[in-house]
């Protein structure tokens, strides 16, 4: 494990990592729950998909979207075993111990904290109605 400054800063760099943010529904969600319930959220979610020696689905168990720890994983490379060994030098194939699963709540808090410290996210727009739809109401004219 290295500093988390040193992190963030070679997160900065991938292009893959960058993409993630939080949406206005995570935003909101973060909002009404609190950093101290977002954290107990990560940490449960931290022991329960990654903690384990050998997770199951390791590489696919974190998903894309659905929970703002969710994203904040994907962001800072604790989504899996393999992303924790490759950016944050934790081995696999043995457990995490305690001051492991910290690190891994205490990176995913900052995130959250730098996300949450952005304006609060613009509202996706509503999906337009598709064209295909107004030719279904249509009668054919064959003449």
């Amino acid at each position: 494990m290295t500093s988390v400054d040193d992190l963030f800063m070679r997160l900065s760099r991938s292009a893959f990592r960058q993409r993630f943010h939080l949406g206005r529904a995570e935003y909101v969600y973060c909002q009404q729950k609190g950093e101290a319930l977002i954290r107990q959220h990560a940490a449960d979610f931290v022991k329960q998909r990654l903690s384990a020696a050998e997770p199951a689905n390791d590489g696919r168990q974190t998903p894309m979207r659905g929970h703002p720890v969710f994203i904040a994983q994907h962001a800072t490379a604790t989504c899996c075993r393999g992303c924790l060994s490759k950016w944050h030098a934790i081995p696999q194939h043995q457990a995490l111990t305690a001051e492991q699963q910290a690190w891994v709540v205490a990176v995913i808090g900052r995130w959250i904290q730098q996300e949450m410290a952005q304006p609060v996210p613009p509202a996706r727009p509503a999906k337009s109605k598709s064209h295909s739809d107004d030719n279904d109401n249509r009668q054919l004219d064959l003449l």
